[in-house]
């Protein structure tokens, strides 16, 4: 029986736990390549689930300490297409430098970043 690569084991518990966000729904607005939205915006990029190797998330990091840590990760860097200029980091999963927790930690601010206020309310109540 074959086993899942860690990367897409980290990506699916990361994607559990987005997904468990209040008001947070998936979409592929380009094929194969996963989002996680609120309220029609966009708190974290999933990739592609079939490649393993270059799986990876980006997330919107405004706490500095938080953007600062996650560049730290071999890898990482600001996220493509002018994201990067606005805190967006991207994070490769595979060689498991990162502990799903902290990964889960990133996307809930992430999250924070793009939701109304009322569902952080719900988020925190």
């Amino acid at each position: 029986m074959a086993r899942t690569p860690a990367p897409l084991v980290a990506r699916a518990k990361v994607r559990a736990f987005a997904l468990g966000l209040p008001g947070a729904v998936e979409d592929f607005p380009w094929g194969e390549s996963a989002v996680v939205k609120v309220n029609k915006k966009i708190f974290v990029f999933l990739g592609d689930e079939e490649n393993a190797e270059g799986t990876g998330i980006s997330v919107k990091l405004k706490d500095e300490e938080a953007h600062g840590h996650a560049l730290a990760v071999p890898g990482a860097a600001p996220t493509a297409y002018g994201l990067g200029r606005h805190g967006w980091v991207s994070v490769p999963l595979a060689g498991g430098g990162v502990p799903v927790e902290l990964l889960c930690d990133w996307v809930e601010e992430s999250y924070r970043c793009v939701a109304p206020k009322r569902l952080v309310a719900e988020l925190d109540g």
